[in-house]
């Protein structure tokens, strides 16, 4: 199963973090603390979508 771009950003924005700026490849989110590298893919599997949640110390989601 994938999960779209979108709805892992959302859910990052939910929990506190914000676009800090994009970079080449990737788009940069930050709650202050972490920082979380989000590829600009338009779907990611569900394993990464995972990872990138723990990355940003949230539970996963997907």
């Amino acid at each position: 199963m994938s999960v779209k771009r979108r709805d892992l950003i959302r859910y990052l924005e939910k929990n506190g973090f914000y676009l800090l700026r994009e970079g080449s490849n990737h788009s940069i989110f930050t709650d202050g603390k972490k920082v979380v590298p989000v590829k600009r893919h338009k779907q990611f599997d569900r394993v990464t979508a995972n990872e990138l949640c723990k990355q940003a110390g949230l539970n996963p989601k997907f």
